[in-house]
């Protein structure tokens, strides 16, 4: 087994908190060449390439700190935007909540995709609909918790917009009458309903609701599959121990010409018991 994997694995032992971020992918030239089938094998490819080449870098000092808080990252990867750009650029994000029960999840998913990108502020975030037992129908009582604190980062000018994903017309209106900040968006999944709904679109329409598509696995990333990649990029650490908290996936586009600049993924995973 390598120096590299044993110091990462040491690092991971001692800490509480990881902190992966993959910097833009389209500076990754491996990945351009290999098209992942789906987004949650690219998600799972990202994991595991950026854990490769973090592992392969690690300063010796930090081996000796052994930081309660691991910054997992590719620094050749790393773009942060140019202030001077910053008007031409729109920074949009949607945030997947894995392992976590706290609101506070979205607050600090939000700031480190500021801090990533060196912007103020996000132009729209899109949230998930968080996980709910097997069985059981979302409703508002799931979402209000994260709706409030990203209500809040509006108001903090944090964020310009806010919008959801996979909400039907009760949904969607239930949460339009009691939200103070309304959403100005809602995603659809089309494999799940190759035309939108007539009752979606129609309140949508009356009470100016932009509704997207997307195609999005219903379980971007799963525990286990958080695990996997973990354990195939660190062989020598206990990955059971690790539950992914959140992921943050953004792009940026330059809004006169429609291309992406820029896109990554952010996530936060904790260890068990710390």
């Amino acid at each position: 087994m390598g120096t590299d994997s044993r110091a990462a694995g040491a690092l991971l032992a001692r800490a509480s908190t990881l902190h992966l971020q993959t910097g833009n992918l389209l500076n990754w030239g491996r990945l351009r060449k290999k098209c992942p089938s789906t987004h949650s094998e690219e998600l799972r490819d990202c994991i595991q390439k950026t854990l490769n080449e973090w592992s392969s870098q690690i300063n010796p000092d930090l081996v000796r700190e052994f930081p309660d808080v691991l910054e997992c990252t590719v620094s050749h990867a790393v773009e942060k935007i140019n202030p001077d750009e910053r008007e031409e650029m729109k920074v949009s994000a949607k945030l997947f909540i894995v392992g976590s029960n706290s609101s506070s999840s979205t607050r600090n998913a939000v700031d480190m995709a500021c801090s990533v990108l060196g912007v103020a502020q996000l132009d729209s975030v899109i949230i998930a609909s968080p996980p709910i037992e097997d069985g059981v129908n979302l409703s508002l009582e799931h979402l209000q918790p994260y709706w409030e604190e990203l209500e809040n980062l509006v108001q903090s000018k944090k964020i310009v917009a806010i919008g959801t994903s996979d909400l039907d017309k009760t949904q969607l209106e239930q949460l339009y009458q009691w939200a103070q900040v309304k959403p100005n968006s809602n995603q659809v999944n089309l494999a799940s309903c190759c035309v939108m709904p007539p009752d979606l679109t129609a309140f949508a329409k009356q009470f100016d609701i932009q509704l997207l598509t997307h195609n999005d696995p219903k379980e971007l990333l799963s525990e286990a599959s958080f695990q996997e990649a973990l354990q195939e990029s660190i062989p020598d650490i206990q990955a059971h121990e690790w539950v992914p908290l959140w992921l943050l996936r953004y792009s940026v586009i330059v809004k006169s010409r429609g291309i992406i600049k820029s896109k990554g993924y952010i996530l936060q995973a904790k260890r068990r018991g710390s």
